[in-house]
């Protein structure tokens, strides 16, 4: 279908928009959702692979929405980095709409997003936005659930089908759209939502999927050879596709084997690089080098390998090691990245080929488990890139013939698992239960049994009886703790049980930090007290110092009659969350990155990924203090430092913008201890001997204002 059959379809600027990026012919998903009344504003599932143009159907409702009926469009996402990528297209595309993105804090309002037009956000964080009951959601006329595949997923998934059949409900004036990767059951999940279906295998670019096995690619119609004579199936494939001057994508189960792939591609990529890439990647290295204050041995690691053209991606990095990473694949100056398979499910990061080098990945309560169809489906359709490929390779790799077999008859010639509903979770239902009746949402058993009915769970499991036992255990649970009360029929939530289900944490979590915050009585303490919580798993490994000093604590976790509360409070080994606060102790006493992570055996990404969850429970255990009148002032204290990683003597100095942990310490130990000491006389010039005199200025700016 040719775009300008969308005159008097759309507005004059969204076709304008349309021809500006290039777009002059719909795909045939798109063509097909028009033809079946998308612009008539009917709801749609869209199953389709990765780049047939999913995206800009959900964009043509959004618009009509905006533009054409007045109402605001929403667009959600589980990933935080695919909401952000989305709206910085979206922020390009169309200059003239108010587009606004909200990822962020959970215990917030957001107010201002009644302004915009278009709303993009993580599932957690509209989720957060109805229990603090955004007005806004009224004016709502489209939206768009992306990824739903991850319904499938145990951790993302539950979330995301409670919001699902919520808006489904309240928001019955709103077209909604689903987009999907392609996955065995696409008609069942339309036909929960009540929608239309597209269920397309069309892709711009041709893939071909193939296994290779001792030097030999093997496809459905025909074998291609690799020239290069590597032992490693790896070197031989990344020799073949930087030969056609190509990108390559390599997914393996771990981190560790990711770092190794892509130390093991160093070599044969750094001999394909012009000398001007050299030059340009060499400033990336040194960028992702000086991300932390200190550089690691895994940030000095990852350094020298983009200067060779390769680099690993996984989620021990911080995230501005990954966005570097990312836009220097994007520009084509890294030849390889060697991934987790976290990013085959994140950001738009397409290579000519993709190698899916691991097919078994290690549960921790299976052990080691094969990776589903569908996974590996969704990793292989990263290969071909519009606009610069004309094909694109997916392959696997065979260590034998008996495993080549194996291998294309579960993913080359097997068929797409179906996506099952993970909601018949008890932890799962606590914290969503709490949210309707702190909402007033469902107030009585019988509303929230017959809510869970109209969910994916219940369309898939038409038998309740198990599901409805749950729900009773869960409303008593959330009883005894005080965070709701019943009134024959009815629930009303507690002050305090609003409270914790506007801050988002687990009400397990929740009574764990109430019944702590007394016993908290020093810094440990208090790390321990948000260590030991949902939010924080997986924890670290056991240390022998956590071993040593745990009998000090051990009447944290004592009830009055003694016994250790292990079903109770939900943690499995004490030692395990307490290891955690001795790793986030680390951490505020100005312990080296590197000696932390090494310690604990975990990376700097995991490191940061635990602070700012302590960040977010230091508040939240601040808050729940305010309503049970104890003094927060050690848990706001502990959390200036937990988000600078400093000792108590710093905190005065990290008031100023630019003073963070490394350069508040060189300022005390030079005989500037706070801020006060700055305004004696000769103070300045030492500041710029320590700093240097532009970000010196900067300081004494901010002490002027």
């Amino acid at each position: 279908m040719d775009v300008k059959e969308l005159h008097g379809k759309l507005p004059e600027e969204v076709i304008e928009s349309f021809g500006k990026r290039g777009i002059k012919e719909l795909t045939p998903p798109q063509a097909l959702s028009v033809e079946y009344g998308l612009l008539a504003g009917r709801d749609f599932v869209v199953a389709a692979p990765t780049a047939s143009g999913k995206t800009l159907i959900a964009e043509m409702a959004m618009l009509r929405s905006v533009m054409q009926r007045r109402k605001k469009a929403i667009y959600v996402a589980p990933m935080r980095a695919l909401v952000s990528e989305k709206y910085h297209e979206f922020k390009e595309a169309y200059p003239y709409l108010k587009v606004a993105m909200s990822i962020g804090d959970l215990d917030s309002l957001d107010s201002w997003l009644h302004e915009y037009d278009i709303v993009l956000a993580s599932t957690e964080k509209l989720d957060s936005l109805i229990r603090h009951g955004a007005g806004w959601l009224d004016s709502v006329g489209c939206i768009v659930f992306d990824e739903v595949h991850m319904l499938d997923d145990t951790s993302r998934g539950p979330t995301l089908e409670i919001l699902m059949t919520r808006l489904k409900r309240v928001a019955k004036d709103s077209q909604i759209i689903a987009l999907s990767a392609t996955v065995g059951n696409a008609k069942e999940l339309a036909e929960w939502l009540g929608s239309e279906l597209i269920e397309s295998d069309y892709r711009p670019v041709e893939l071909r999927k193939g296994i290779e096995q001792n030097g030999v690619v093997y496809y459905a119609d025909g074998e291609e050879q690799m020239e290069s004579a590597d032992k490693l199936a790896e070197l031989r494939i990344a020799a073949n596709t930087f030969g056609i001057k190509k990108q390559i994508l390599f997914f393996y189960s771990t981190k560790r084997n990711a770092e190794s792939g892509a130390e093991r591609l160093a070599i044969l990529a750094s001999s394909r690089l012009e000398q001007n890439e050299k030059i340009k990647l060499k400033e990336v290295a040194a960028a992702v080098l000086g991300v932390l204050g200190r550089p690691t041995t895994q940030c000095e690691k990852l350094a020298r390998l983009v200067e060779h053209g390769v680099a690993f991606h996984h989620s021990g990095l911080v995230n501005e090691q990954r966005h570097l990473i990312e836009e220097t694949f994007k520009a084509g100056l890294i030849k390889a990245i060697c991934s987790t398979t976290t990013l085959g499910m994140g950001v738009n990061l397409p290579a000519h080929t993709v190698v899916v080098r691991d097919t078994t990945r290690y549960d921790a309560e299976y052990g080691s488990v094969r990776m589903s169809v569908n996974v590996v489906t969704q990793l292989s359709g990263r290969a071909g890139r519009p606009k610069y490929d004309k094909m694109g390779r997916a392959l696997l790799i065979a260590k034998s013939k008996d495993d080549l077999r194996g291998l294309y008859e579960r993913y080359i010639d097997g068929e797409l698992e179906p996506v099952e509903s993970k909601l018949g979770v008890e932890s799962v239902l606590r914290t969503h239960l709490l949210s309707f009746i702190a909402t007033k949402f469902l107030t009585s058993k019988e509303a929230i049994s017959d809510f869970m009915s109209g969910t994916f769970y219940g369309y898939q499991y038409s038998d309740m009886h198990d599901l409805n036992r749950i729900i009773g255990r869960v409303l008593k649970e959330l009883q005894e703790w005080n965070f709701v009360e019943n009134y024959g029929s009815m629930y009303r939530a507690t002050k305090i049980g609003e409270r914790v289900s506007e801050l988002y944490i687990d009400p397990m979590s929740a009574k764990w930090m109430i019944d702590s915050l007394p016993k908290a009585s020093d810094g440990i303490s208090v790390l321990f007290m948000i260590s030991n919580t949902v939010e924080m798993r997986p924890y670290v490994k056991i240390v022998e110092e956590a071993e040593e000093r745990f009998f000090s604590y051990q009447q944290m976790i004592e009830s009055e009659g003694g016994y250790i509360l292990s079903e109770e409070v939900g943690y499995y080994d004490p030692l395990k969350p307490f290891s955690t606060s001795i790793m986030l102790n680390d951490w505020v006493g100005e312990k080296h990155e590197q000696e932390i992570t090494a310690k604990f055996g975990t990376t700097p990404g995991a490191l940061y990924t635990k602070i700012n969850n302590a960040d977010w429970l230091l508040y939240s255990a601040a808050e729940l203090g305010k309503l049970l009148k104890i003094s927060s002032r050690k848990l706001v204290e502990m959390r200036v430092r937990m988000r600078y990683g400093i000792k108590e003597e710093l905190m005065d100095l990290v008031r100023l913008e630019g003073i963070g942990r490394v350069r508040a310490r060189l300022l005390f130990m030079n005989g500037i201890p706070d801020v006060k000491s700055m305004r004696k006389d000769g103070s300045r010039e030492k500041v710029e001997r320590l700093l240097g005199k532009e970000l010196a200025k900067r300081i004494y700016e901010q002490l002027n204002e």
